[in-house]
């Protein structure tokens, strides 16, 4: 049986009651797998499918684990050199924009010194300390955290302190 195209979505009928849809334009692994358990089954005994084809497709499924292991492990580095970046600005004096992004009118700056990194889903968020020492924090008393994408400037913390 052939699979069934449309644009942005596949669907493979895999039988009465079984089928499998992907929201990709790719085949995700589990498709993949259901793809060929249909191709299989459907074959007919009396010309059984090219082995050199099964094996194709095998080497082509070990080569998409391949891939979605890579991608896996480099997400994970990535946010790991993320984290290890953020961690070397701890007592620097930063400069961070508070305003909406892309928006001139609303954009504001404010400037203190970088005190810690929290981590949330892989991604860092610092916490800052205005020049008498305090912790920034929002109208209820929370720390204010910043992601590294806000950052304007970075500078020694003795340009904040004044020492």
């Amino acid at each position: 049986m052939e699979p069934t195209t449309g644009i942005g979505t596949t669907t493979v009928n895999a039988g009465a009651n079984n089928s499998a849809t992907t929201t990709d334009n790719d085949l995700g692994p589990n498709a993949f797998l259901q793809l060929l358990t249909t191709e299989m089954q459907n074959q007919d005994p009396s010309s059984p499918q090219d082995a050199t084809e099964s094996v194709t497709q095998l080497a082509q499924m070990s080569e998409l684990q391949y891939q979605q292991q890579l991608t896996s492990d480099f997400a994970s580095f990535q946010s790991n050199f993320s984290v290890l970046q953020a961690a070397s600005l701890i007592g620097k004096a930063a400069t961070v924009n508070t305003g909406t992004s892309g928006s001139s009118s609303n954009s504001s700056t404010v400037t203190g010194i970088i005190s810690s990194i929290d981590v949330e889903n892989g991604t860092p968020y610092f916490t800052m300390t205005n020049s008498s020492g305090t912790t920034m924090t929002d109208s209820s008393g929370n720390p204010l955290l910043f992601s590294t994408s806000q950052i304007v400037g970075i500078g020694s913390a003795s340009s904040i302190t004044g020492t």
